[in-house]
């Protein structure tokens, strides 16, 4: 039996190293979803060692995708901002301008998730792995946004619970052992992620996606 589950740049904690952040160090961290995403872990490599079971988890950055509406987490705004641009309005980043973290594109995610499935058990030298991309504040993604939009605007408006929430997570993944175990690799770096978005986001009706975006507020 081969189970796979999700974790999480929130499985990490103020205790861990930040840059980079390797597969194997202190968490502790200090949100429910970070606590659930270790006690999954370690429950998941608890059963392959009892009874063998071929359990998989990668550790997932911030996720950028075209094809859903930012829900107010605590990396939503790096999607967010894409919309405010192409509408040709200012936008309010919640996070300060230096907070480092690492992010990847959908298809890098996606295309990532199959191989490690599909890499043979034997390969494997461990059972959960961080997988990272690039990494960038919210001053990097808006001056690559300017490229396309020289008159887009972004003001700050820090909350302080994703802040603190963001303060805690690693700036940078280490991939190291999944880029040798299994052949972890990405095509998207920031200026490459910008163009597709932008190039993704023409087209959709981005007044109903913002009608999702304050319905997952409203949850």
């Amino acid at each position: 039996m081969r189970l796979f589950v999700p974790s999480t740049i929130g499985a990490f904690g103020e205790d861990s190293p930040k840059n980079p952040t390797p597969d194997v160090c202190v968490q502790r961290p200090r949100t429910i979803y970070g606590v659930s995403k270790v006690h999954m872990e370690l429950m998941g490599e608890y059963y392959h060692h009892k009874t063998g079971l071929d359990f998989r988890c990668l550790r997932y950055p911030g996720i950028i995708s075209a094809h859903s509406a930012p829900g107010g987490g605590t990396t939503d705004y790096a999607v967010e901002i894409f919309h405010h641009a192409l509408q040709g309005n200012n936008f309010v980043c919640g996070l300060r301008s230096d907070s480092r973290l690492p992010m990847m594109h959908i298809d890098d995610c996606i295309s990532n998730t199959v191989k490690f499935m599909e890499t043979p058990n034997e390969k494997l030298k461990q059972r959960t792995y961080n997988i990272g991309a690039m990494d960038f504040t919210p001053h990097e993604i808006y001056t690559e946004i300017r490229k396309h939009f020289p008159h887009f605007q972004m003001h700050y408006d820090v909350n302080p619970l994703l802040q603190s929430i963001a303060d805690s997570w690693p700036d940078k993944f280490d991939s190291t052992n999944a880029r040798r175990d299994w052949g972890m690799s990405h095509y998207y770096d920031t200026p490459r992620l910008v163009e597709d978005m932008f190039e993704s986001l023409r087209g959709k009706n981005l007044t109903n996606m913002e009608d999702e975006h304050e319905l997952a507020h409203r949850i």
